[in-house]
């Protein structure tokens, strides 16, 4: 445990609060349609190459999303071609804009392992709904509860989002780790928001 007060982040590194939230039952939807041109689809034995574009394009260079990005594809494969990780996504004019990747390989429970749209339905009503599909479907498979955990680098306006969609905070942690943008995981102008100490 971390004692009250400052605490130093080494050079080259990132230091972000980590907030874990929980659903122990479905929550009231939030009304919501997808927009126009928008679909849903399920993404039955997803590629490596494909799924890590599309990471990198939901979260790589906003959010510096990047842990599944350095994994090498045999193990990446393993996990998302896993029978019990369930991938969706939402297509815009033939090309995936988003990620939504249940992990019900706990018994009883599933998390939304990652969860975001591409700047091309940052702002609409997609994220809603892609929630919305998140919540109805995990729950029909007879879960006790649904969780996931969000960070200070991932968009301003995540957590509350989580919040609204029902989701309730049970803990937090600080996670400091080496700066993709420095090990050559991201290019070097990702996320110019957050500022690179090397």
């Amino acid at each position: 445990m971390l004692e009250e007060g400052f605490h130093k982040v080494p050079l080259g590194h990132v230091a972000t609060v980590v907030t874990y939230l929980e659903m122990t039952s479905p929550a009231a939807l939030r009304p919501a349609e997808l927009p126009e041109g928008v679909t849903l689809r399920r993404v039955t034995d997803p590629d490596t190459v494909w799924y890590k574009d599309l990471f990198m394009r939901v979260g790589g260079q906003d959010w510096l999303w990047f842990s599944r990005l350095k994994m090498e594809n045999s193990k990446l494969g393993a996990i998302i071609r896993d029978p019990d990780v369930h991938m969706f996504t939402l297509d815009l004019g033939g090309t995936a804009q988003a990620i939504l990747e249940l992990d019900f390989r706990e018994k009883g429970k599933c998390e939304v392992a990652f969860f975001g749209v591409a700047p091309a339905l940052t702002g609409s009503t997609a994220g809603r709904c892609l929630m919305n599909h998140a919540i109805t479907y995990a729950f029909a498979q007879g879960i006790d509860m649904l969780h996931l955990h969000t960070c200070t680098m991932d968009h301003p306006r995540a957590l509350a989002f989580y919040r609204r969609t029902g989701f309730t905070p049970v803990r937090q942690e600080i996670e400091v780790l080496e700066d993709p943008r420095l090990t050559g995981d991201l290019p070097r102008e990702a996320a110019p928001h957050i500022p690179i100490f090397a």
